[in-house]
């Protein structure tokens, strides 16, 4: 959307004047930073940054905030005007691959142990990026760059997306309990959309067939390719007896799993898993003392004298 706005001559300057609208907004409403997040739900700091102009929020963020504020759209009319992205650059051997997003017909992924890009939310990217990456600035970049490919597939009109996420996706903790319980929301935030589509293959499902790693099935107007990914490295194919291949693989997985609406259950567990997080350590700090306990008995019990018993003999045994 990013681009395609600023070649209308429909894009805004700067992403402070959304922030600028929003806080008018929220003020009018008698409303705190704190306030505001705790009715969407998010932290405070996100409303606090997208209101400086420093956090990119999501079309679900702004329908979220004018239906809270009574704005009737302003905001979400103003999000899809802005132009959030207009220089982002991508790492030169992903480049070809999101060139391709900009104009596929439709989309098919199977992903895990991390969420797709095209799903992730600000905070869970950054975090990812923050695993390898020490350069804040590169960071930031990064996550610019991931965050302008989903606006294509946020717009009206947007082309069909088929996203099968492995359970280890959800389960594989990346940032904090709270950036998981955020991104899990996001997901479930998506999946209303109409073009999108997100199922979960449960870990404990057994006799079904997986593909070997992620992938990503790239339906364009004349020609079809599959893509997937090695340690900072792109592969493509247009084999069409690969495509074939790996297009009835996937399609049988996506019969074999949970659907959309029982995955959005799935989610919605594991969301509140992470939202009762913070309970845990109490509950872990009783379980470790427990075993502690018991690692003391039986250290005490090793190392306490042992004396023979006398037992009886086996002709001294009453019948």
């Amino acid at each position: 959307m990013s681009r395609r706005n600023a070649e209308a001559g429909l894009g805004v300057s700067t992403a402070a004047v959304f922030g600028e609208v929003l806080k008018h907004f929220r003020e009018a409403a008698l409303l705190t930073q704190e306030g505001l997040a705790g009715r969407i739900p998010c932290d405070r700091s996100h409303v606090a940054r997208v209101e400086a102009g420093t956090r990119v929020p999501t079309d679900g963020f702004a329908k979220t905030c004018d239906e809270l504020l009574s704005t009737s759209g302003v905001l979400t009319r103003l999000w899809g005007r802005i132009d959030w992205y207009p220089q982002v650059e991508h790492p030169d051997w992903f480049r070809r691959r999101a060139e391709m997003d900009e104009v596929a017909v439709a989309l098919r992924e199977y992903q895990e142990r991390v969420i797709p890009g095209l799903l992730q939310t600000p905070e869970y990217a950054q975090a990812l990026f923050g695993r390898r990456l020490t350069d804040a600035d590169e960071i930031e970049s990064r996550v610019r760059a991931r965050m302008s490919r989903q606006q294509r597939f946020l717009a009206d009109g947007s082309p069909l997306y088929l996203a099968i996420l492995d359970e280890s996706c959800l389960r594989n903790g990346v940032g904090s309990p709270e950036v998981m319980r955020q991104q899990c929301a996001h997901l479930l935030s998506l999946g209303q959309r109409r073009n999108i589509f997100i199922q979960v293959a449960p870990g404990d499902l057994f006799g079904i067939v997986r593909p070997r790693g992620s992938m990503s099935l790239i339906e364009l107007a004349d020609e079809r390719w599959v893509y997937s990914e090695s340690l900072d490295r792109g592969h493509f194919t247009n084999d069409p007896a690969l495509y074939l291949r790996h297009s009835h693989t996937y399609d049988v997985l996506r019969a074999d799993v949970l659907s959309a609406r029982q995955s959005a259950v799935l989610i919605s567990d594991v969301m509140e898993r992470y939202e009762q997080y913070g309970q845990l350590p109490t509950q872990r700090g009783g379980l470790d003392q427990e075993q502690l306990q018991r690692r003391q008995r039986w250290q005490l019990h090793r190392n306490s004298p042992r004396f023979p018993r006398s037992r009886p003999h086996p002709r001294q045994q009453k019948p």
